[in-house]
């Protein structure tokens, strides 16, 4: 157990301040109305400021879609290669058999790989780039073998630019994904049109244009499709209130963490506001929320990316700490506790509260429910709550 140096007791005071912006925590609703232009922008534009929650949800979402539009893709290739052979001549329909068994063995690994590896966003993304761009290849090696009085006879080849710029959309891409692979197909589609010597023509101009116009649609799309996953990602999994992860969320990191072999040793921390109750029957339920929201800030800021911070329910939090043992935990949350009891909570209306925190400190075992870890924290949470509150128990 890890007890305060000198006796700490909760301490509540209200001192009028001047009501300025700094000073003030504006609502959750207000702060969300705000930002949510700008962040959707921000988050959708590229995927660095994903929570590591999100990419292992991206990477689902694009491994399901890969799956189903290759195997589409598959089904339809045999069929294809016949028309190769009706349509082209027999030099080029040779080599065309040829790409087109390389293209169906390319889409079978892309298919094989992106099943395997169902929550890794790196090799997700890879494999939806390969879906796109392999029959793009395809496209380039069938005209770079035509000769050029074919070229205009191409029925089913000359709208694949088209198709695969359109199918852009269809994928959870970031708006930068999506431009640059939006700008290989165009970069294809020119290179077709000299090949047939018509880069120079009007018809040429019009071409490039209308693929330049459905990439702006499709990263139109990709925009609020990204946007729109992320706002119902978040509902689904975080607490409104102060943006943490909700318990079902928290549940579900904790197995993604476990399915990817990792890690080896967890710490869980189990903590409580002392007299928060108080806080909602004296200052209001709004004052309360303020320091919902604050606790939450402070102890984000107390643990590492790659810990699991959750609010557990009501008043109550939980963390994972990812490869720590129980020792380090208890020097965490002793940390958490000072940095909570040294925060005031500066609420909407000018009042300052000084709140504290109780602790109950457990390891999580590799095989063991998380469950089972949260109810021994619970149990030392319980035992710091009855001892003298603002405190850490591990033992």
């Amino acid at each position: 157990m890890s007890r305060p140096l000198a006796k700490h007791t909760y301490n509540l005071t209200m001192t009028q301040q001047e009501h300025t912006p700094e000073n003030i925590i504006q609502p959750a609703g207000i702060r969300l109305w705000k930002s949510r232009g700008e962040s959707t922008l921000k988050d959708t534009l590229s995927g660095r400021g994903h929570s590591h929650d999100f990419m292992q949800a991206r990477a689902s979402f694009l491994r399901n879609r890969v799956v189903i539009i290759g195997i589409i893709f598959l089904v339809l290739s045999p069929f294809w290669a016949l028309i190769d052979q009706w349509l082209l001549p027999p030099p080029t329909s040779k080599l065309a058999l040829a790409g087109r068994l390389a293209l169906v063995g390319g889409l079978i690994a892309t298919v094989g790989i992106a099943w395997r590896f169902a929550h890794y966003i790196t090799i997700a993304r890879a494999c939806a780039g390969a879906l796109i761009l392999l029959p793009a290849l395809f496209y380039g090696l069938v005209l770079s073998t035509l000769p050029s009085t074919w070229s205009g006879n191409l029925i089913g080849y000359s709208f694949i630019p088209y198709m695969l710029v359109v199918m852009l959309g269809i994928f959870p891409f970031t708006l930068i994904e999506s431009l640059v692979m939006g700008l290989l197909l165009i970069g294809i589609e020119a290179y077709a049109l000299h090949l047939g010597g018509a880069w120079q023509t009007l018809a040429a101009i019009q071409q490039i244009w209308l693929l330049s116009a459905l990439l702006f649609i499709t990263l139109t799309t990709n925009y609020f499709q990204l946007g729109l996953l992320l706002r119902l990602y978040r509902a689904a999994t975080h607490d409104p209130l102060t943006g943490l992860l909700n318990r079902g969320a928290l549940i579900e990191n904790v197995n993604q963490a476990r399915a990817a072999g990792q890690p080896e040793t967890m710490s869980l921390l189990m903590m409580d506001l002392d007299h928060f109750k108080r806080v909602n029957d004296q200052y209001g339920h709004a004052a309360g929320d303020q320091v919902l929201i604050r606790f939450a800030q402070v102890l984000r800021a107390s643990v590492r990316p790659q810990d699991i911070v959750a609010r557990y329910g009501g008043e109550e939090f939980t963390t994972i700490l990812i490869n720590t043992s129980k020792s380090e935990a208890m020097k965490v949350a002793e940390n958490i506790r000072q940095k909570v009891a040294s925060t005031p909570v500066k609420t909407h209306d000018g009042q300052t509260l000084q709140v504290t925190v109780s602790i109950g400190v457990a390891s999580l075992y590799p095989d063991e429910p998380l469950d089972t870890a949260a109810q021994r924290a619970d149990q030392r949470l319980y035992e710091a709550k009855k001892l003298a509150r603002n405190c850490v128990v591990g033992v």
